[in-house]
Parts: structure tokens; sequence; C-alpha cells
């Protein structure tokens, strides 16, 4: 009887690479901190802890044979105009003449008040608008990682129980994912 494949769920695999690239930063930062390298060098270290960390993984997972299921929450589709009005529908903003005297000066402090709690609002709302950011950056990433080792572990039904193989496609994939992000560091270190 042939034992059934082992999944692992997207979801965790994003996590873990994030805790991977979170460790990564927190070594360079800590190990860089009595020596003066320089920002190639830092980043050729960093991406070699981030290639051996991702070789390590898929060849552990190529060769027990391990798959990726998708357990990402699906959100609904947006259609463009739902969150905001088009710019031929907004009002004139009125121009409020006040007078001198004491109207004036009350006047002047409740437009202070009313505006400072239009700012406070404007604030909150440009808090709200760059965790949507962070979280849709998030979400292309996890796609990213998802599609790429989704890609990778597809071979693993050909190379379970096979070191060499596993080896094989694992270093092909590790150069294939991080080679052209060496290159272009070297690349940036040759030119500058």
């Amino acid at each position: 009887m042939k034992a059934k494949q082992t999944y692992l769920k997207g979801k965790s695999v994003f996590v873990v690479s994030l805790l991977v690239i979170g460790i990564t930063i927190l070594t360079v930062y800590l190990t860089g901190e009595n020596y003066n390298r320089t920002v190639t060098s830092n980043l050729y270290l960093s991406l070699s802890i981030i290639g051996t960390a991702l070789f390590l993984f898929m060849t552990y997972g190529l060769y027990k044979g391990i798959g990726l299921t998708d357990n990402f929450p699906k959100f609904r589709e947006f259609k463009s105009g739902d969150l905001f009005v088009h710019p031929s529908t907004t009002p004139d903003v009125p121009s409020i003449d006040i007078g001198d005297g004491i109207g004036g000066i009350i006047m002047s402090i409740l437009l202070w008040i009313g505006m400072t709690i239009l700012l406070f609002v404007l604030l909150i709302l440009l808090e709200a608008f760059f965790w949507i950011s962070v979280f849709i950056i998030l979400a292309m990433l996890y796609w990213v990682f998802f599609r790429a080792l989704k890609f990778v572990f597809s071979k693993s039904t050909e190379t379970k129980g096979d070191i060499g193989n596993s080896v094989i496609y694992s270093l092909a994939y590790t150069i294939m994912y991080l080679g052209w992000i060496f290159g272009i560091v070297y690349l940036t270190e040759i030119i500058g």
C-alpha cells in the first residue's frame, strides 16, 4: 500500500518564510554591528543565509515528497469606483468670510476645532490606507512564495526518496530564484 503524500499549508510556509527573513535581518544587523561591512557585503550575507535555508527546505521537501496546499483566504472582487467618488461628482468647497470682532474670533476658534477634527479623521484614514497597502503587499508576496514553492514541490513525486535528484532540483531552483539577485548586487558593486 502506497503512503499518502504529506502536504504543507501555504500560510504556514509563508509565515516561516517571513520568520527566516526577519532572523536574517537580525543576524546581519547584529553581526555587522562590530564590523564595518559594506551594503553589498551585507546583501551577500543575507542572500546566502536565505539561499541556504531555501535550499535545505526544498531538498527536505523534495526528498520527503511533500506537496503544498493553498489555504490563504479568498477575497471578493473589488470593482473600480466602489471605494471612492468620481472626481466629476465632488462638490465645490464654499469659502467662508468671517468678520472682525468677537464673532470672527468665535468663528475662527470653531473653524480651527473643525479643521483639527477633519485632519484627525484624515490621519486615521491614511493609517487605514497604509495598513491596507501593507496587507496587499503581503498578499502578493504570499502568492509569489506559494506559486514558486508549489511549482518546486510539484516535482516531489519524482524525487521522493532520491536524495541526488532532490539536491539537483533544489540547487537548480535556488540558483534560479536567487541567482538573479546575486547578479544585480554584483553589477551594482562593479558599477558603483
